[in-house]
């Protein structure tokens, strides 16, 4: 597996109401992240704030002029959904994700085990209830 490159293709499929936010993030955002917040539609997400809609990826997903890099303008105040991702490799093939190699896909279990491995600072801790 290989490391992140940016891509972004995850943030491409974070859109129409595929991710949420808890409370306290919300809380936070129209606290201290308006820009963030006016996103928000009671407990919808990446809502479109002139027509109610979810966008169709987040809308804080910025690409390099040559396309090929994705930068969050979030990242410090992104949600845990995005924390946590990618949780599992099913979800990464649904996304196309960049750090898939071949090898990964002849052996998915042993492709899981190393992507807990590299996720397991991001991720609640087993049994944490999250």
């Amino acid at each position: 597996m290989k490391n992140c490159n940016s891509c972004g293709r995850c943030c491409e499929t974070a859109g129409n109401g595929g991710l949420s936010a808890s409370p306290e993030e919300i809380d936070y955002w129209e606290t201290y992240r308006p820009d963030i917040a006016r996103f928000v539609d009671g407990k919808r997400i990446w809502v479109d704030p002139e027509t109610g809609e979810y966008f169709a990826r987040c809308p804080f997903l910025q690409r390099s002029p040559d396309g090929k890099k994705t930068t969050c303008e979030i990242y410090e105040d992104r949600p845990e959904d995005c924390r946590h991702y990618p949780v599992d490799i099913e979800q990464m093939l649904l996304d196309n994700c960049e750090m898939l190699e071949p090898r990964d896909l002849k052996n998915l279990r042993h492709a899981q085990r190393k992507l807990d491995s590299i996720m397991i600072d991001s991720r609640p801790p087993a049994g944490s209830g999250d």
